[in-house]
């Protein structure tokens, strides 16, 4: 039974992508375990959303959120049929940890040849203050001024990727609002999201229990949760 599953997938995948080298394995053992030990010498990890029978397949609740969280390289997790001509949407919180997630997101832009959709979301709840022009000033800004840092924030996080692709149109997208509202809606258009793992302090970030999570379950196209160099739980 096994066996002829795997066989199965190793047909579509040549017949899909005849061009690519596809290999195979059964290995016997609890597929959490067994998956994050393939993925420390991965560069990808693929998985469905739901599986079969529950138990015995691969449920967002578990094996992927788990893969999210700990795996060693990018994990792909497959939603719904993807569009073929929507852009990638990328979540950019600004972190240092969300640069693999950018790198990521640019380099596969460019390998499908779609545009790029630079999201970042911000509130006067975790917005930074910018400090006043003037320091005899009381510690304010006029109107405009706190989604002109953020417009600021995002282009520094993307500082560098457009010379490494030029091929590759992006477009900045700030909006004013909660995060993963924005990227779920985004999704709808998308062939695929792109984020973190992990953003900036915490709240104010990309985090596996809010957003990414939040992406897995609810996106409308393919997520890859991608986790910041070093990064260990």
């Amino acid at each position: 039974m096994v066996d002829r599953l795997v066989a199965e997938a190793v047909e579509r995948a040549r017949a899909v992508a005849p061009e690519v080298e596809v290999g195979h394995v059964v290995v016997t053992g609890e597929p959490l375990t067994v998956l994050e030990a393939q993925a420390r010498a991965a560069e990808l990890v693929v998985v469905g959303c739901r599986g079969m029978g529950g138990f015995v397949g691969l449920l967002v609740g578990s094996t992927a959120v788990h893969l999210a969280a700990h795996g060693r390289c990018p994990v792909l997790v497959v939603r719904e049929q993807p569009l073929l001509d929507g852009p990638i949407v990328l979540g950019v919180d600004g972190s240092a940890a969300g640069q693999k997630a950018v790198d990521f997101a640019f380099s596969e832009a460019a390998l499908r040849n779609a545009p790029l959709v630079a999201l970042h979301t911000w509130t006067a709840w975790n917005a930074p203050m910018p400090a006043p022009q003037d320091p005899s000033m009381p510690y304010a800004n006029p109107p405009g001024a706190l989604a002109g840092e953020e417009e600021r924030l995002l282009s520094e996080a993307l500082a560098g990727r457009q010379e490494r692709h030029p091929g590759v149109v992006v477009e900045h997208r700030v909006v004013h609002g909660g995060t993963r509202e924005a990227l779920i809606e985004a999704s709808r258009s998308a062939q695929l999201v792109v984020v973190g793992a992990r953003g900036r302090g915490g709240f104010a970030g990309l985090l596996l229990g809010s957003v990414s999570q939040a992406l897995l379950h609810h996106a409308h196209c393919p997520v890859v949760v991608v986790r910041g160099t070093g990064e260990r739980h």
